[in-house]
């Protein structure tokens, strides 16, 4: 069994000392740590299964007064003939990890089932049923992220109005308390303690009814939160108004003290700034929104002859799925049949459209321009390229920043701090500044208990992470969590692996001098034949160039030198000099032409035809044309750049010099890379390796962060804490620069908050503060920090 992740939805929490009472808890569980993100309202939970179970886990959290959201589904489950067939479809099903609950009406042939899509997916409980002998399939669409947003705006706004409606003749009222003469007429019945109270009591017992709740679940579990604060604020209003009210009673000339008007103001003002909160918030997520847009909602598929439309998630891997002109491709695979160009620039940021023919590998949610394609489906749902990249963004989105941590701290001990010095100031006023005046030091305490509340510091954080992450993944650049996001702006030199990051990874002919006529023919007809890598250069490079078909007769290759054959009757040989000397062919009347092209990291192979030498090909790994121009940038950021390769050191330094890099390492064994960057962290450097195989996968891990080249290895993407999505060494800079704004942007956020706070608290001590414009106040605070979080969507990089 051993360990396990998980991420679960965690609703109820409303400030940062929620989150971070959930995670204290969570982690005081044997086997069990957490990170808990007030923002994205999720928990991501590593325990150990041998130790503990997730039914225990969320048990933990209902306890503590929180709800685990649960995903609920009706389905139409076919084939069930008694009641025996519901019965075990319960059993099975409900014994799934992550299932909550199954209910099967044998007679409606539907299954209701709970569960938590974190944990599974709608397509294990299908297949599990189906297994079972049975066939399921949701009844209806499940409601998506943004519909349930939508709706839970949609209830805040409602509340929100009312709450406004049944303020408004209270907040008039405020004229008659200003210190000032104001000549605002006043009606008697606004006046009317009982008129006040009846419009006061909806709004502190129904629709705060919210901030009890929220305070009897904090309270009980020994912690305090936002909801303790506005709770004791309000109701301390409201019960010494409605105390007032009482004194009236049979009294012709009291002047009751009544501050109704505070408590439902306040509480509107609360519902105001949680409802643009959560309209601001929700823009957050928009780039988790615009990767899903991506998707294609159906495929066309060929099966047994009959070509069929089909939901996107009917296909399955070995489907030959067909795509016309201007549709999008639904799942990724390999062309069978047909050419086309492809628009990849969604996914890979490269602009122009990319030729796919037989055996090419395509993309889901790229786009087909042109041609018509068949292709085989091999990686479906979860599998697809826009679902690891979609999964990458919302683990980031949900994970914790290192400098969250002081932020939970301190909101950790913030409330009661709050509580015992709003104590403090009634206890002062009511002896000290203003003896026996009970109003006015139970209106310096309220508005120290509203101007305090921590709203703005648990989301100055995570805010900022998800509009960052959001913004990396719109250009190509995926960051597995916020840890690494804060780490990145540290670096100061990156080690770049040369083969397919600084080169493209695919050898291309660079040069080709011809001294007898067809030399070029007779090679591209015996390199036909030849396995080695530089061969399939000069094949295409001969299919480029048109050269004469030619047929050979005889083919021998000789490790190490190059090859001979026999074509059309002529003996032909292409290699290195060694094989020209030992047949006693004489090349020295071009060693300059060849060395001139070794002396820029080329291959150099002579050919000769017949006992003559006819040519010299050059080919190389050619460099990206953005390399020269992304190291450029790297070091205009004050960066260090090196460069590390298996490659011979003259190869090497002719590679560097052509895109400016002076740091090389050369013939680097793979397991000699993290070696490398140990060596350049022992110079007292933070480092990112970049790199795009196998053998950089020790040295991603190793470094500081490891930033994997999207077009690469699978096993280099998952050992790094950054991909970049295509082959553009240009995301580097980006991703650097990104960093930097996003912890700018972070630690505005935390300084704004803690400004609130710590300016708000004495100021409202001192009695300068009316309680609702500390209401206003600790509004504005929570949305501006969000909507600074938001200005990170506007950044050019």
């Amino acid at each position: 069994m051993g360990k396990k992740q998980v991420t679960l939805g965690v609703s109820g929490m409303t400030c940062a000392s929620c989150s971070a009472a959930v995670e204290k808890t969570l982690k005081k569980m044997d086997g069990v740590d957490a990170s808990v993100n007030l923002a994205m309202e999720k928990a991501t939970i590593e325990y150990d299964s041998e130790k503990t179970t997730i039914k225990e886990i969320e048990e933990k959290i209902e306890k503590l007064g929180y709800a685990v959201v649960k995903e609920k589904i009706v389905m139409d489950v076919e084939g069930m003939t008694c009641a025996a067939c519901s019965s075990i479809i319960e059993k099975m099903v409900g014994k799934m990890q992550g299932v909550y609950s199954i209910s099967v009406n044998l007679p409606g042939n539907t299954a209701t089932i709970e569960y938590d899509k974190g944990q599974i997916s709608l397509k294990e409980i299908e297949d599990k049923i189906e297994k079972l002998g049975y066939k399921a399939s949701p009844k209806k669409e499940e409601v998506s992220d943004a519909q349930r947003d939508e709706e839970r705006l949609k209830k805040q706004r409602n509340k929100l109005i009312i709450s406004i409606i049944l303020s408004l003749p209270l907040l008039y009222t405020m004229g008659a308390h200003m210190p000032w003469e104001t000549n605002v007429p006043m009606p008697d019945i606004l006046m009317n303690p009982w008129f006040q109270m009846a419009l006061a009591t909806p709004v502190q017992f129904i629709i705060g009814w919210t901030f009890y709740v929220g305070s009897y679940r904090a309270l009980s579990n020994k912690s305090a939160n936002m909801d303790v604060l506005i709770a004791l604020g309000t109701s301390a209003a409201y019960f010494f108004s409605v105390y007032e009210g009482i004194k009236t009673i049979g009294a012709t000339h009291a002047h009751p003290e009544l501050y109704f008007e505070t408590s439902a103001v306040l509480i509107t003002l609360v519902l105001l700034g949680k409802y643009l909160e959560a309209r601001a918030k929700g823009k957050t997520k928009e780039a988790i929104s615009k990767l899903l847009e991506l998707q294609a909602k159906d495929a066309t598929v060929i099966r047994e002859g009959v070509e069929l439309r089909i939901p996107l998630d009917d296909v399955v891997v070995g489907d030959t799925v067909l795509v016309k002109p201007g549709e999008k491709i639904p799942v990724d695979g390999i062309v069978i049949k047909g050419n086309t160009a492809i628009d990849e620039s969604m996914l890979t940021g490269e602009s122009l459209p990319v030729e796919k023919s037989a055996g090419d590998e395509v993309i889901g949610a790229t786009i087909n321009k042109n041609g018509t394609i068949t292709f085989e489906a091999k990686k479906v749902g979860k599998e697809t390229a826009l679902a690891g990249i979609i999964k990458i963004v919302e683990e980031a989105q949900g994970s914790k920043a290192p400098i969250q941590r002081m932020a939970d701290q301190i909101s950790g001990v913030f409330v009661p701090i709050v509580v015992a010095i709003a104590t403090l100031a009634f206890v002062v006023w009511y002896f000290i500044a203003d003896p026996g005046n009970v109003a006015h030091a139970l209106e310096v305490a309220i508005a120290v208990l509203v101007i305090s509340c921590p709203c703005a510091l648990g989301l100055a954080t995570p805010t900022s992470i998800m509009v960052g992450t959001g913004k990396g993944a719109e250009n190509g650049i995926l960051f597995k969590g916020g840890e690494y996001l804060e780490t990145t702006h540290k670096i100061n030199a990156v080690l770049l692996d040369k083969t397919g990051t600084v080169t493209k990874g695919k050898p291309e002919v660079t040069d080709y001098i011809e001294y007898t006529e067809d030399a070029l023919s007779y090679a591209v007809a015996a390199e036909k034949k030849s396995e080695h890598p530089l061969a399939e250069a000069i094949v295409v490079y001969g299919k480029d160039k048109k050269v004469r078909e030619m047929e050979v007769e005889n083919f021998e290759a000789i490790p190490g030198h190059g090859l001979k054959a026999k074509i059309e009757g002529k003996d032909v040989l292409v290699g290195t000099r060694k094989l020209m000397k030992e047949n006693n062919i004489d090349v020295s009347s071009h060693e300059d032409a060849m060395q001139e092209m070794e002396k820029s990291g080329k291959t150099a192979m002579l050919i000769a035809v017949d006992g003559v030498h006819s040519g010299i090909i050059a080919v190389a790994d050619t460099i990206k044309e953005t390399s020269k121009e992304a190291i450029k940038k790297l070091k205009s950021l004050g960066l260090d750049v090196y460069m590390v390769t298996g490659d011979n050191d003259r190869t090497a330094r002719a590679i560097a010099q052509q895109v400016g890099i002076d740091n090389v390492y050369s013939e680097v064994l793979p397991e000699e890379k993290a070696g490398v960057v140990k060596d350049i962290k022992e110079k007292g450097k933070k480092v990112a390796m970049v790199g795009d195989g196998i053998n950089d996968a020790p040295a991603l891990a190793f470094a500081d962060i490891g930033m994997a080249i999207g077009t690469g290895s699978d096993v280099a993407i998952e050992a790094a804490d950054v991909t970049l999505v295509g082959g553009d060494l240009n995301h580097i800079p980006k991703a650097i620069e990104l960093s930097r704004k996003t912890m700018r942007n972070i630690k505005q956020n935390l300084f704004w908050a803690l400004f609130y706070n710590s300016a708000g608290i004495p100021i409202a001590a001192m009695g300068f503060l009316q309680p609702w414009v500390a209401g206003l106040a600790m509004a504005f605070s929570s949305v501006s920090v969000v909507s600074n979080a938001l200005r990170l969507k506007k950044v050019k990089l």
